[in-house]
């Protein structure tokens, strides 16, 4: 769900059957709920949903929407007197871009859990990727668009592996194949993208502030996993922001990544892991290549003349 007007929006990935989750935090400054409870010592084993939102701090509202919705369907852990539905969220920052004052509340993630479903969706400005920039070292004004993106793979062992990002990095976005910078800052003097590793390498500041970016996403397999698994797959995921954002995990960023396992067959973590990876760089690039500009906000496809 989003709002096109208010530029920001929410993602919901529901899991009606219950699924493993783990969870890996590798920026410096997030906004989540419920990750403590992912932690392989704690007891609850299953999650029902995730919920990926705009909004910073008060986005995370969106995930009470989620709640109830699976309340009202009688999903969650049986605790006697009710059932409670597990829901994981993440947010990142977009308050920058469109109405400050509008951001997905429990409305907007009641709406998004009953429109959750199996299938292919839009990418690029929608969900928590609405309001999504990228490229922000040198300043906000002067970053370009970033968005939700999805990839899949299908392994011969019958293994799938699927991945949803919402990229917004303080940083470039490159792709990994030839290390071609495909969204960054803009330089207001040459209208050129400028390398961030670069800009910081010659000395000069991030002009940002704390806890304004973040990527976040999700990736799913259809094996058997244990919540220690789970969190090792999240954590060898993060890979993928390594290899297509410079700089990412910064002190500036939240980037967060869950891994669901929906049961089946067990499978190595590494390749597991590694394979979830790879579909997320395909899901990050995916997220920048089908964004639209905004406001003023040029995207790859403006940028480029796509």
């Amino acid at each position: 769900m989003e709002d096109l007007v208010a530029l920001t929006g929410c993602t919901v990935i529901v899991v009606e059957e219950g699924a493993v989750c783990g969870v890996d935090v590798r920026g410096s400054a997030p906004g989540t709920r419920e990750t403590d409870l992912l932690d392989p010592i704690n007891k609850i084993d299953e999650v029902h949903a995730i919920c990926l939102s705009g909004g910073s701090a008060f986005g995370l509202d969106s995930a009470s929407g989620v709640m109830q919705y699976l309340e009202e369907k009688g999903i969650g852990i049986d605790v006697g007197v009710a059932r409670v539905p597990i829901v994981p969220a993440a947010v990142l920052f977009d308050l920058a871009i469109g109405n400050p004052r509008i951001r997905p509340d429990k409305k907007m993630g009641y709406e998004a859990a009953q429109k959750a479903g199996k299938g292919v969706f839009s990418f690029g400005n929608i969900g928590a990727g609405c309001g999504a920039t990228v490229g922000k070292i040198t300043g906000p004004e002067n970053c370009m668009k970033g968005g939700l993106g999805s990839a899949s793979i299908s392994l011969q062992n019958g293994l799938v592996i699927g991945a949803i990002v919402a990229v917004n990095a303080v940083g470039d976005i490159r792709d990994p194949a030839n290390r071609e910078i495909i969204a960054g800052p803009i330089d207001p003097k040459t209208g050129k993208i400028i390398d961030s590793i670069m800009h910081l390498e010659n000395g000069s500041k991030m002009n940002v502030l704390p806890g304004t970016n973040t990527t976040i996403g999700v990736v799913a397999v259809n094996a058997k996993l244990t919540k220690a698994e789970a969190k090792k797959v999240a954590e060898i995921t993060q890979n993928a922001l390594a290899r297509t954002i410079y700089p990412a995990h910064t002190m500036l960023d939240g980037d967060t990544v869950f891994a669901l396992a929906t049961g089946g067959e067990s499978h190595s973590v590494d390749l597991i892991g590694n394979m979830a990876a790879k579909v997320m760089e395909e899901a990050i690039l995916a997220a920048i290549k089908a964004a639209d500009e905004i406001e003023g906000v040029p995207s790859y496809k403006s940028f480029n003349k796509i």
